[in-house]
Protein backbone atom coordinates (compact mmCIF):
# COMPACT_ATOMS: atom_id res chain seq x y z
CA UNK A 1 0.00 0.00 0.00
CA UNK A 2 1.27 3.48 -0.90
CA UNK A 3 1.36 6.12 1.80
CA UNK A 4 0.81 9.85 1.24
CA UNK A 5 0.80 13.20 2.99
CA UNK A 6 -1.81 15.57 1.60
CA UNK A 7 -1.78 19.37 1.55
CA UNK A 8 -5.29 20.41 0.52
CA UNK A 9 -8.10 22.95 0.66
CA UNK A 10 -11.35 23.75 -1.13
CA UNK A 11 -13.65 21.41 -3.10
CA UNK A 12 -10.81 20.06 -5.22
CA UNK A 13 -9.01 19.17 -2.01
CA UNK A 14 -12.02 17.26 -0.68
CA UNK A 15 -12.68 15.32 -3.89
CA UNK A 16 -9.03 14.45 -4.48
CA UNK A 17 -8.57 13.36 -0.87
CA UNK A 18 -11.55 11.03 -1.31
CA UNK A 19 -10.05 9.71 -4.55
CA UNK A 20 -6.84 8.79 -2.73
CA UNK A 21 -8.79 7.00 -0.03
CA UNK A 22 -10.91 5.27 -2.67
CA UNK A 23 -7.77 3.95 -4.37
CA UNK A 24 -6.54 2.49 -1.10
CA UNK A 25 -3.79 5.03 -0.44
CA UNK A 26 -2.85 5.31 3.23
CA UNK A 27 -3.15 9.04 3.97
CA UNK A 28 -0.96 9.54 7.01
CA UNK A 29 -1.45 13.29 7.48
CA UNK A 30 -3.57 16.12 6.07
CA UNK A 31 -2.27 19.69 6.12
CA UNK A 32 -4.90 22.35 5.45
CA UNK A 33 -5.82 25.97 6.26
CA UNK A 34 -7.78 27.54 9.04
CA UNK A 35 -10.84 29.15 7.44
CA UNK A 36 -10.53 32.94 7.29
CA UNK A 37 -13.56 34.54 9.02
CA UNK A 38 -13.35 37.44 6.55
CA UNK A 39 -13.66 35.12 3.54
CA UNK A 40 -16.87 33.78 2.00
CA UNK A 41 -16.43 30.06 2.74
CA UNK A 42 -18.68 28.59 0.05
CA UNK A 43 -16.68 25.41 -0.41
CA UNK A 44 -16.37 22.08 1.41
CA UNK A 45 -14.01 21.46 4.33
CA UNK A 46 -10.91 19.32 3.87
CA UNK A 47 -10.38 19.29 7.64
CA UNK A 48 -13.86 17.91 8.27
CA UNK A 49 -13.44 15.27 5.58
CA UNK A 50 -10.11 14.14 7.01
CA UNK A 51 -11.55 13.90 10.52
CA UNK A 52 -14.47 11.82 9.23
CA UNK A 53 -11.91 9.29 7.99
CA UNK A 54 -9.83 9.47 11.16
CA UNK A 55 -6.85 11.11 9.46
CA UNK A 56 -4.68 13.46 11.56
CA UNK A 57 -5.06 17.13 10.54
CA UNK A 58 -2.80 20.12 11.13
CA UNK A 59 -3.30 23.76 10.08
CA UNK A 60 0.09 25.49 10.33
CA UNK A 61 0.47 29.15 9.39
CA UNK A 62 3.77 28.25 7.74
CA UNK A 63 3.82 24.80 6.12
CA UNK A 64 7.57 25.12 5.53
CA UNK A 65 8.41 25.54 9.22
CA UNK A 66 10.98 22.98 10.42
CA UNK A 67 8.54 21.29 12.78
CA UNK A 68 6.08 20.70 9.91
CA UNK A 69 8.84 19.28 7.70
CA UNK A 70 9.84 16.97 10.55
CA UNK A 71 6.23 15.83 10.97
CA UNK A 72 5.96 15.05 7.27
CA UNK A 73 9.30 13.20 7.31
CA UNK A 74 8.10 11.14 10.27
CA UNK A 75 5.20 9.85 8.17
CA UNK A 76 7.69 8.04 5.90
CA UNK A 77 5.31 8.62 3.02
CA UNK A 78 5.82 7.62 -0.59
CA UNK A 79 4.06 10.68 -2.02
CA UNK A 80 3.16 14.23 -1.16
CA UNK A 81 0.06 15.64 -2.87
CA UNK A 82 -1.07 19.26 -3.05
CA UNK A 83 -4.70 19.88 -3.98
CA UNK A 84 -5.56 23.60 -4.05
CA UNK A 85 -3.36 24.26 -1.04
CA UNK A 86 -2.63 27.99 -1.05
CA UNK A 87 0.99 28.22 0.11
CA UNK A 88 4.12 27.42 -1.85
CA UNK A 89 5.89 24.30 -0.61
CA UNK A 90 9.67 24.59 -0.48
CA UNK A 91 12.34 22.04 -1.28
CA UNK A 92 12.65 20.44 2.21
CA UNK A 93 8.96 19.50 2.11
CA UNK A 94 9.08 18.28 -1.49
CA UNK A 95 12.05 16.10 -0.59
CA UNK A 96 10.47 14.76 2.62
CA UNK A 97 8.78 11.85 0.80
CA UNK A 98 10.27 8.90 -1.05
CA UNK A 99 8.71 8.95 -4.52
CA UNK A 100 7.83 12.53 -5.33
CA UNK A 101 5.46 15.43 -4.78
CA UNK A 102 2.49 16.13 -7.08
CA UNK A 103 0.10 19.04 -7.47
CA UNK A 104 -3.37 19.32 -9.02
CA UNK A 105 -3.70 22.60 -10.89
CA UNK A 106 -6.92 24.10 -12.24
CA UNK A 107 -5.85 24.81 -15.81
CA UNK A 108 -4.45 23.05 -18.85
CA UNK A 109 -0.79 23.60 -18.08
CA UNK A 110 1.34 25.29 -19.22
CA UNK A 111 -1.51 27.79 -19.65
CA UNK A 112 -2.55 29.87 -16.64
CA UNK A 113 0.18 28.91 -14.22
CA UNK A 114 -0.17 30.58 -10.84
CA UNK A 115 -3.18 31.84 -8.90
CA UNK A 116 -6.95 31.69 -9.58
CA UNK A 117 -6.53 30.13 -13.03
CA UNK A 118 -10.26 29.56 -13.63
CA UNK A 119 -11.13 33.22 -13.11
CA UNK A 120 -8.28 34.33 -15.37
CA UNK A 121 -9.31 31.90 -18.11
CA UNK A 122 -12.86 33.28 -18.14
CA UNK A 123 -11.67 36.90 -18.09
CA UNK A 124 -9.61 36.14 -21.19
CA UNK A 125 -12.54 34.53 -22.98
CA UNK A 126 -11.12 31.02 -23.15
CA UNK A 127 -13.39 28.29 -24.55
CA UNK A 128 -11.89 25.57 -22.35
CA UNK A 129 -9.81 24.96 -19.28
CA UNK A 130 -9.24 21.86 -17.17
CA UNK A 131 -7.25 20.11 -14.48
CA UNK A 132 -3.61 19.05 -14.62
CA UNK A 133 -1.70 16.68 -12.34
CA UNK A 134 2.00 17.50 -12.41
CA UNK A 135 5.13 16.78 -10.46
CA UNK A 136 6.17 19.61 -8.17
CA UNK A 137 9.47 21.43 -7.93
CA UNK A 138 10.42 24.71 -6.28
CA UNK A 139 8.98 26.80 -9.13
CA UNK A 140 5.18 27.09 -9.27
CA UNK A 141 3.28 24.91 -11.73
CA UNK A 142 6.18 24.09 -14.03
CA UNK A 143 7.00 20.44 -13.24
CA UNK A 144 6.40 17.53 -15.65
CA UNK A 145 2.78 16.77 -16.45
CA UNK A 146 1.38 13.35 -15.53
CA UNK A 147 -2.13 13.81 -16.93
CA UNK A 148 -4.73 16.46 -17.67
CA UNK A 149 -8.36 16.72 -18.73
CA UNK A 150 -10.12 19.55 -20.54
CA UNK A 151 -13.59 20.89 -19.77
CA UNK A 152 -15.56 23.43 -21.84
CA UNK A 153 -16.19 27.00 -20.78
CA UNK A 154 -19.56 27.80 -22.33
CA UNK A 155 -20.06 31.41 -23.46
CA UNK A 156 -22.26 32.27 -20.47
CA UNK A 157 -20.72 30.04 -17.79
CA UNK A 158 -19.92 31.73 -14.50
CA UNK A 159 -16.77 30.98 -12.55
CA UNK A 160 -18.53 28.73 -10.05
CA UNK A 161 -20.04 26.66 -12.88
CA UNK A 162 -16.61 26.20 -14.43
CA UNK A 163 -15.09 25.45 -11.04
CA UNK A 164 -17.60 22.61 -10.59
CA UNK A 165 -16.49 21.09 -13.91
CA UNK A 166 -12.82 21.45 -13.04
CA UNK A 167 -13.42 19.78 -9.68
CA UNK A 168 -14.86 16.72 -11.41
CA UNK A 169 -11.99 16.74 -13.94
CA UNK A 170 -9.46 16.88 -11.10
CA UNK A 171 -11.04 13.88 -9.40
CA UNK A 172 -11.05 11.91 -12.65
CA UNK A 173 -7.45 12.81 -13.54
CA UNK A 174 -6.20 11.76 -10.11
CA UNK A 175 -8.30 8.59 -10.07
CA UNK A 176 -6.95 7.37 -13.41
CA UNK A 177 -3.37 8.48 -12.66
CA UNK A 178 -2.95 6.82 -9.28
CA UNK A 179 -2.36 3.24 -10.50
CA UNK A 180 0.50 4.44 -12.72
CA UNK A 181 1.99 6.59 -9.97
CA UNK A 182 1.91 3.70 -7.54
CA UNK A 183 3.44 1.15 -9.92
CA UNK A 184 5.93 3.60 -11.44
CA UNK A 185 4.53 3.60 -14.97
CA UNK A 186 2.94 7.08 -15.00
CA UNK A 187 4.21 9.37 -17.80
CA UNK A 188 6.03 12.59 -16.91
CA UNK A 189 6.01 15.01 -19.87
CA UNK A 190 8.07 18.18 -19.60
CA UNK A 191 6.09 21.39 -20.10
CA UNK A 192 6.88 23.87 -22.85
CA UNK A 193 6.55 26.98 -20.71
CA UNK A 194 6.60 29.23 -23.79
CA UNK A 195 3.05 28.03 -24.53
CA UNK A 196 1.60 29.62 -21.41
CA UNK A 197 2.10 32.33 -18.82
CA UNK A 198 2.02 32.98 -15.09
CA UNK A 199 -0.85 34.87 -13.46
CA UNK A 200 -1.01 36.34 -9.96
CA UNK A 201 -3.75 36.38 -7.37
CA UNK A 202 -6.76 38.69 -7.46
CA UNK A 203 -8.16 40.98 -4.75
CA UNK A 204 -11.69 42.42 -4.51
CA UNK A 205 -10.40 45.77 -5.79
CA UNK A 206 -9.33 44.04 -9.00
CA UNK A 207 -13.02 43.69 -9.81
CA UNK A 208 -13.33 47.35 -10.83
CA UNK A 209 -15.02 47.57 -14.24
CA UNK A 210 -13.33 49.27 -17.19
CA UNK A 211 -16.14 51.39 -18.62
CA UNK A 212 -14.40 51.55 -22.00
CA UNK A 213 -14.10 47.79 -22.44
CA UNK A 214 -15.94 45.92 -25.18
CA UNK A 215 -19.23 44.13 -24.56
CA UNK A 216 -17.48 40.76 -24.82
CA UNK A 217 -14.82 41.81 -22.30
CA UNK A 218 -17.41 43.17 -19.84
CA UNK A 219 -19.50 40.01 -20.11
CA UNK A 220 -16.44 37.83 -19.45
CA UNK A 221 -15.37 40.03 -16.55
CA UNK A 222 -18.78 39.92 -14.88
CA UNK A 223 -19.17 36.15 -15.13
CA UNK A 224 -15.59 35.54 -13.97
CA UNK A 225 -16.30 37.46 -10.75
CA UNK A 226 -19.93 36.47 -10.14
CA UNK A 227 -21.03 34.92 -6.84
CA UNK A 228 -19.49 33.41 -4.80
CA UNK A 229 -16.65 35.72 -5.86
CA UNK A 230 -16.65 39.43 -4.86
CA UNK A 231 -18.25 40.74 -8.07
CA UNK A 232 -17.49 43.20 -10.88
CA UNK A 233 -18.19 46.75 -9.68
CA UNK A 234 -18.21 50.39 -10.68
CA UNK A 235 -18.55 53.50 -8.55
CA UNK A 236 -21.24 55.59 -10.23
CA UNK A 237 -23.00 58.89 -9.53
CA UNK A 238 -25.81 56.87 -7.91
CA UNK A 239 -23.53 54.69 -5.77
CA UNK A 240 -21.60 51.47 -6.15
CA UNK A 241 -22.92 49.16 -8.84
CA UNK A 242 -22.30 45.40 -8.70
CA UNK A 243 -22.83 43.56 -11.96
CA UNK A 244 -23.69 39.94 -11.15
CA UNK A 245 -25.14 38.40 -14.31
CA UNK A 246 -25.27 39.45 -17.97
CA UNK A 247 -26.03 37.95 -21.36
CA UNK A 248 -24.86 39.16 -24.76
CA UNK A 249 -27.71 40.90 -26.54
CA UNK A 250 -26.64 42.16 -29.95
CA UNK A 251 -25.74 45.67 -31.08
CA UNK A 252 -26.50 49.14 -29.74
CA UNK A 253 -24.99 52.57 -30.33
CA UNK A 254 -21.34 53.07 -29.30
CA UNK A 255 -20.82 55.28 -26.25
CA UNK A 256 -17.86 56.92 -24.59
CA UNK A 257 -18.29 54.77 -21.48
CA UNK A 258 -20.57 51.82 -20.79
CA UNK A 259 -23.97 52.73 -19.38
CA UNK A 260 -27.00 50.90 -18.01
CA UNK A 261 -30.51 51.90 -19.00
CA UNK A 262 -34.01 50.44 -18.70
CA UNK A 263 -36.22 49.70 -21.71
CA UNK A 264 -38.90 47.16 -22.64
CA UNK A 265 -39.08 45.90 -19.07
CA UNK A 266 -35.40 44.96 -18.92
CA UNK A 267 -32.04 46.40 -17.95
CA UNK A 268 -29.49 46.83 -20.71
CA UNK A 269 -25.80 47.63 -20.72
CA UNK A 270 -24.72 49.67 -23.73
CA UNK A 271 -20.96 49.27 -24.21
CA UNK A 272 -18.23 51.44 -25.68
CA UNK A 273 -17.78 49.27 -28.77
CA UNK A 274 -21.50 49.34 -29.59
CA UNK A 275 -22.16 45.89 -28.19
CA UNK A 276 -25.07 45.38 -25.82
CA UNK A 277 -25.63 43.16 -22.81
CA UNK A 278 -28.79 42.22 -20.97
CA UNK A 279 -28.32 42.80 -17.25
CA UNK A 280 -30.07 39.93 -15.47
CA UNK A 281 -28.84 40.73 -11.97
CA UNK A 282 -27.27 43.84 -10.49
CA UNK A 283 -27.08 45.76 -7.22
CA UNK A 284 -26.87 49.47 -6.57
CA UNK A 285 -25.74 50.59 -3.13
CA UNK A 286 -26.42 47.14 -1.74
CA UNK A 287 -29.97 46.83 -3.06
CA UNK A 288 -31.22 44.96 -6.16
CA UNK A 289 -31.38 47.12 -9.28
CA UNK A 290 -34.19 46.17 -11.66
CA UNK A 291 -35.97 47.64 -14.65
CA UNK A 292 -38.92 48.31 -12.34
CA UNK A 293 -37.02 50.45 -9.83
CA UNK A 294 -34.42 51.92 -12.21
CA UNK A 295 -36.09 55.28 -12.89
CA UNK A 296 -36.72 55.86 -9.18
CA UNK A 297 -33.08 55.20 -8.31
CA UNK A 298 -31.28 56.71 -11.30
CA UNK A 299 -32.37 60.27 -12.04
CA UNK A 300 -30.29 60.74 -15.21
CA UNK A 301 -32.07 58.03 -17.22
CA UNK A 302 -28.82 56.08 -17.69
CA UNK A 303 -26.18 54.93 -15.25
CA UNK A 304 -22.69 55.49 -16.59
CA UNK A 305 -19.98 53.08 -15.43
Amino acid sequence: MSRAVVFAYHNVGVRCLKALIGRGVDVALVVTHQDNPNENIWFSSVAQTAREYGIPVITPDDPNAPEVVEQVQACQADFLFSFYYRHMLKAPLLEAVKRGAYNMHGSLLPKYRGRVPINWAIIHGEAETGATLHQMNVKPDNGPVVDQMAVPILPDDSADEVFAKVTVAAEMVLWRSLPGLMDGSAPHAQQDLSLGGYFGGRKPEDGRIDGQASAAALHNFARALARPFPGAFADTQAGRLLLWKTLRAGIDSPVERAEIYAADGRLWLRCADGGRLTVLEAELDGQPLTAGNFSARVEAGALRL
